[in-house]
Order: structure tokens, then sequence, then C-alpha cells
């Protein structure tokens, strides 16, 4: 199993909104590309940060298609999130393996 995780630091004040984005456009999209069998959406709880903290984790058994989808689709997706949210967050993402 391979986890996709991006995470993402963002202004208070725009918290509604990134759910609103992310449970109804992005993630919608991000599974649409065939790449994941799953996803899930957790707020970080601790330690606790300035601005609130999400972390959106992406499953695939596959990591020549997970090497596609970050060539191909994810530079859209995050320049649609980029353009929705400038200046109001800070992301990074990670991949994971079980081991």
């Amino acid at each position: 199993m391979i986890i996709y995780n991006v995470t993402t630091i963002l202004q208070e004040s725009i918290e509604q909104d990134y759910l609103d984005y992310m449970k109804e456009i992005h993630m919608p999209e991000a599974m649409a590309s065939g790449t994941f069998s799953s996803c899930n959406l957790l707020k970080l709880t601790e330690p606790i940060n300035e601005g609130a903290t999400y972390c959106a984790q992406y499953v695939t058994d596959d990591i020549q298609k997970l090497n596609e989808y970050r060539a191909i689709i994810s530079p859209k997706l995050q320049e649609d999130f980029k353009q929705k949210f400038d200046n109001q967050y800070v992301a990074f993402r990670s991949v994971l393996e079980s081991v």
C-alpha cells in the first residue's frame, strides 16, 4: 500500500471553504483519475499549528500510476487550488509505503 499525503496548513478564516472545496471538487477529481483506490481527509489535532492543518491521503498500490498522476494530473489540480486559495495556505506532499 502506498499513500500519497498532502498536508495543508491554512488560515482559519478559509477553513470551511477549504473543506467544501476538498470534499466537493478536489478529492473527487483526484479519485476520477483512476490512480487511487480510496482517499481520506484528516484534521491534525496535535501538535497545534498556527492555522488549521489537514492531511489529504490518497491510497494506491501502483507506484507507476502515482508517478504518472504526479506528473500529469496533479499540476493542474494544484494550480486550481492555488488560484482559489492563493497566499492563504502552505502545503507539502509526501509518499508513504506500508512495510
